[in-house]
């Protein structure tokens, strides 16, 4: 197909700086009504762009910040948006350049350490001392203190206590943010820049210095949640939406809060582009039997999976560990993952609901109560795949596995460790991850 500019593009040409633009056909909430999360099913138009994808991969979406914010920068600074500024991407309109080009949801470390640079020298600390003091009765006004100063240190009058060097506020916070790592890390995690020009407004801005050191706009990957036999022409996502508070205003992850509330149906036009994967796939030999560990929105790439065996007639069987906070509120793609059992598609399925019930129970609790079965199948030939967080589930779930492998296997816990991770993950490559 050609571009606007006339140019032939093929697949493998639409990019970051060239994305495909489409929109959202489906965009709808998975949770029941009990949840208090809020994980959606979006589906992309793929129509005639030549994108093509596999069962594992990824959809990178470029997201679009929100007018709103910009808005609410512009009105913090005084600024109309209508200046130019040189940005990464060349010159353009600030408003544009906020939307379009730069990160405002979140506050970059670069940013506050170009504030550090631009701070007047003489704002970081104020002396303050006393030079005379009168001190009058309260029941009748006479003059109890009559006291004046040499302006020599120590010199102070009796019973007062001195004030230390002071400075201002964002002169304060600069010093400590730019002298302790950690300061800054917690600072930025959760403040966007409308914060942060309050907090250091006395520097002031320029256009072009507002927009200095801001992070440059960068695409979200999402596991993909379709087989492109399923529904030829389009692709699936099941994406949480990050929603939170904090200083009094509500805030949304940047791309999930884009698709949950600036696109609409059929309507708004978003840049996406394929991002393939070689080692998260689905074995080339139907008959080998895979075992997925998926909690939360970690089902993506398993429902991808489950589907393409479904449509491929694959033999191997299909173990599938699922779960999330309440089988009522969080139970994702439960009418399908209901007729597949019915179907034999899904040979085994264990559920771990960490907040129903008085115990918390996750996947790797139950990956540990068959311990035995799964040790059989991975003996056995079978495929072993994990996809969500990887600051803990995933860590979690590798202990678990190597557990097990010494238990059963009859290895050593360090025996056991080398054939996780040297035997099935990087020989074998029976062992695949998508973590994140």
């Amino acid at each position: 197909m050609n571009n606007s500019n006339g140019l032939v593009i093929g697949m493998s040409d639409w990019s970051a700086k060239n994305p495909y633009m489409t929109t959202i056909s489906q965009n709808f909430v998975l949770n029941g009504e009990s949840s208090q999360k809020e994980t959606r099913h979006i589906v992309f138009e793929l129509k005639d762009s030549g994108l093509n994808y596999k069962a594992g991969d990824a959809l990178a979406v470029i997201p679009r910040c929100p007018p709103k914010l910009a808005d609410e920068i512009l009105l913090a600074t005084n600024f109309s948006g209508d200046e130019e500024v040189e940005t990464h991407l060349g010159s353009c309109m600030l408003r544009d350049a906020l939307t379009d080009r730069f990160e405002i949801h979140r506050v970059s470390k670069k940013w506050i350490e170009g504030l550090a640079n631009r701070a007047p020298e003489d704002s970081a600390q104020v002396k303050i001392s006393i030079t005379s003091r009168k001190r009058y009765s309260s029941k009748d006004g006479t003059l109890l203190l009559d006291w004046a100063g040499s302006g020599s240190e120590g010199d102070l009058p009796e019973g007062y206590v001195e004030v230390g060097p002071v400075g201002e506020s964002y002169a304060t916070l600069l010093s400590e943010l730019t002298s302790d790592s950690k300061a800054m890390e917690d600072y930025i995690w959760s403040r966007d820049y409308i914060d942060s020009i309050s907090d250091f407004g006395g520097i002031g801005f320029t256009p072009q210095q507002l927009v200095d050191g801001m992070d440059r706009l960068k695409p979200r990957l999402y596991s993909i949640a379709s087989s492109p036999d399923f529904e030829k022409g389009t692709v699936h996502l099941t994406v949480a939406i990050v929603r939170y508070s904090h200083h009094d205003r509500d805030r949304a992850g940047l791309c999930t809060g884009y698709m949950a509330d600036e696109c609409e149906t059929d309507s708004t036009e978003v840049g996406v582009f394929m991002s393939p994967t070689r080692s998260f796939v689905l074995p080339e030999d139907g008959s080998k039997d895979i075992i997925m560990v998926g909690p939360g929105t970690g089902i993506a790439p398993f429902r991808a999976f489950l589907q393409q065996r479904e449509i491929d007639g694959s033999t191997g069987r299909n173990w599938l560990f699922f779960g999330d906070w309440t089988e009522e509120g969080e139970y994702l793609y439960r009418d399908e993952m209901k007729k597949w059992n019915e179907k034999g598609l899904i040979t085994k399925h264990d559920l771990a609901w960490s907040r129903q019930g008085s115990e918390k129970v996750y996947v790797q609790h139950l990956m540990k109560n068959s311990g035995e079965e799964i040790w059989n199948w991975i003996d056995n030939g079978a495929y072993f795949y994990v996809c969500g967080d990887k600051q803990y589930m995933a860590k979690d779930v590798h202990s678990t596995l190597i557990g097990i492998c010494s238990e059963f296997g009859g290895m050593s816990l360090e025996e056991a460790k080398e054939f996780v991770e040297t035997g099935l993950m990087k020989t074998e490559k029976r062992y695949l991850r998508d973590v994140y």
